[in-house]
Parts: C-alpha cells; sequence; structure tokens
C-alpha cells in the first residue's frame, strides 16, 4: 500500500482503499457496479452513459473490470498528474472508439452523456439542442477541418 501511495501521490490512499473495498470486496469492480455507485454522485440525472464512458478509461487494460489499483491510478492522474498526463487522460476518454482521433460524433457522445447527467434541474435551463451547439462551436475552429480532433504525444 505505501508503494501505492508513493507511486499515485495520493495522500490518503487508505481511506481510498478502505471506501472502495467496503463496496466491491472482491477489489475489482464491474461496468454495472461503477455505473451504480457512481449514479449516487449525480442523482438529479442519468449518468448511465458517461458512467459507462467513465468506466472504460479506467479500465487500461480492457477487461471489463477496474481494480483498486486501476482506480487509484486513474484518480491520481485527474487530482495530482501533470498537465500532459491529464491531457492523455482526458483524449482517451472522449476518444470513445480508441483509434488516436476525436471525431465529432464521439465529442457531441461525451457532450450528450454530460448533459443528461447534469438533469433537468439545472439552472439556467439548458435547451435540448446545447450539447450539439457546443459541439458545433468547437468543430468551427480553423484545425477542425476534417472533424476530428487528434492528440500528438510529446517525446519524453
Amino acid at each position: 500500500m505505501n508503494t501505492l501511495a508513493e507511486w499515485t501521490r495520493l495522500d490518503d490512499i487508505n481511506f481510498l482503499s478502505f471506501t472502495f473495498f467496503q463496496e466491491c470486496p472482491s477489489g475489482v469492480v464491474n461496468e454495472e457496479t461503477f455505473k451504480e455507485i457512481y449514479s449516487q454522485f449525480f442523482p438529479q440525472g442519468d449518468s448511465t452513459t458517461y458512467a459507462h464512458f467513465l468506466f472504460n478509461a479506467f479500465d487500461t487494460d480492457h477487461n471489463g473490470s477496474v481494480s483498486f489499483e486501476d482506480f487509484v491510478m486513474g484518480l491520481s492522474i485527474l487530482l495530482r498528474g501533470t498537465v500532459q498526463e491529464k491531457l492523455n487522460w482526458a483524449f482517451n476518454l472522449y476518444d470513445i472508439n480508441k483509434d488516436g482521433y476525436i471525431t465529432k460524433e464521439e465529442m457531441l457522445d461525451i457532450m450528450k452523456a454530460i448533459y443528461d447527467m447534469m438533469g433537468k434541474c439545472t439552472y439556467p435551463v439548458l435547451k435540448e439542442d446545447a450539447p450539439r451547439q457546443h459541439v458545433e462551436t468547437f468543430f468551427q475552429f480553423p484545425r477542425s477541418t476534417y472533424y476530428t480532433v487528434f492528440f500528438q504525444q510529446q517525446a519524453l
């Protein structure tokens, strides 16, 4: 556990461990359980689709489950990672089919999932076509001529 705490740069690894294993005694969580747990944070909306995308981002070895180590490594990047690490992680989340590009359709799927998760009780009230409008605005930039975004990693 100490090695994991050092590797992840997270201070309260013991609390995370206790909480994770309380919900998932086997030390791994499948997608359905992940969705159930995640939905508790967004009771006003439907977080199912976004939780699916998030689960896939945490499931780095694509085996259909997220171990405690997978979860903590992802959290470590999101909370304590470098800008480059956070960009890589976010790109992986948005690149739904993992082909190295974020298409307009993938961006729209993520945006719709975020808006669904927020629910209808937002202020100001969101228009039905708000996700599409945001994606259209993003893809109007000159660099988006091909309606895709790609991420080129820097050589280390």
